[in-house]
This record gives C-alpha cells, sequence and structure tokens, in this order.
C-alpha cells in the first residue's frame, strides 16, 4: 500500500491545499493530512477545528484522512509506517524553504518528499492572506471551502456584535 502525509498548520485549509490534496490522493493509496499542533503559536482556529474543517473539504475523497501531531514530522512518518511527505509548492521561495526540509528529513528518517506545484488559479493562496482579508471583511468565499467561509463569516459576525 503506497502512503503518504501531507503536513501542515492549515489555519485555515484554503482551496489552495485541497488543490494540492486532491491530486496526492490521486497517487496514493492512503493520504494522511496532518495537522502540526504547536503549542507555542495561538491559531485563528483551534487544532481540533482545523481537523473537523478539513474533514469537510476532504469528504469526497475516500482515501483521505485527518490526524495532528506535535513534533517532528519524521517521528510521525516512523510511528505510521509512512515513507513520503507531500508539500504544495507556490513559488520559487517555498522551493528554496521547503527543499532544505525534505534532505533533512531524508537524513533523519529516509522519509522521501514529493514536491506539487500548486495549480496557477489557487498559487496566490495562503492561510495568512485568507487570515487577513477575511479580517477587514473582505470576500473570501472563492478562496477557501465553504465550511471555513462559513466560519469565518461567522467569526466575523461575532466581533461585530
Amino acid at each position: 500500500m503506497r502512503r503518504a502525509v501531507c503536513p501542515g498548520s492549515f489555519d485555515p485549509v484554503t482551496n489552495g491545499h485541497v488543490d494540492v490534496i486532491t491530486r496526492a490522493a490521486g497517487l496514493y493509496d492512503e493520504l494522511v493530512v496532518a495537522v502540526l499542533v504547536n503549542p507555542g503559536k495561538a491559531g485563528l482556529f483551534t487544532v481540533a477545528e482545523r481537523m473537523e474543517l478539513l474533514r469537510e473539504a476532504v469528504a469526497d475523497l475516500p482515501n483521505v484522512t485527518v490526524d495532528s501531531f506535535e513534533g517532528l514530522l519524521v517521528d510521525y512518518c516512523r510511528a505510521h509506517e509512512i515513507p513520503v511527505i507531500v508539500k504544495g509548492l507556490r513559488a520559487v521561495s517555498d522551493f528554496e524553504y521547503e527543499l532544505q526540509m525534505a534532505q533533512m528529513n531524508r537524513e533523519l528518517a529516509a522519509v522521501e518528499t514529493l514536491f506539487v506545484p500548486t495549480a496557477p488559479q489557487v498559487g496566490h493562496l495562503s492561510s495568512s492572506l485568507v487570515k487577513q482579508i477575511a479580517k477587514f471583511g473582505g470576500d473570501v468565499s472563492r478562496l477557501v471551502p465553504k465550511a471555513v467561509d462559513d466560519r469565518l463569516r461567522e467569526g466575523a459576525r461575532r466581533e461585530g456584535t
């Protein structure tokens, strides 16, 4: 069975993430989307909320599961017998950082990394930009899955009251 993990903070999941996840799911028998737990960083959404939003976003992909991890990704890969990490790339700057991480992951645990370039129509998306646009009341409905848009609008309404 071919298995891979697609890690990230997914705060929130964007259509760019969904693009990479969908394409990677077509390459592997099982794809685990793993949400990084970073206790030192407060996110817009809790890890549980991010996992719930991801599950909704990938509900039509039967070979995709959602999990979370803390610590080193290679330790998660070893513990779950996952030999491949899938990373989406938007730009050359992503590649420079991700290449170094891929080389280190291979050195530490013989885990390979597959780079998936994002589709041009979603290559400009980032969770940070989506959060900033939503914070100022901008329309992000074309940038994120519906459940994320609904949750962001709900949060904006609560803050506005």
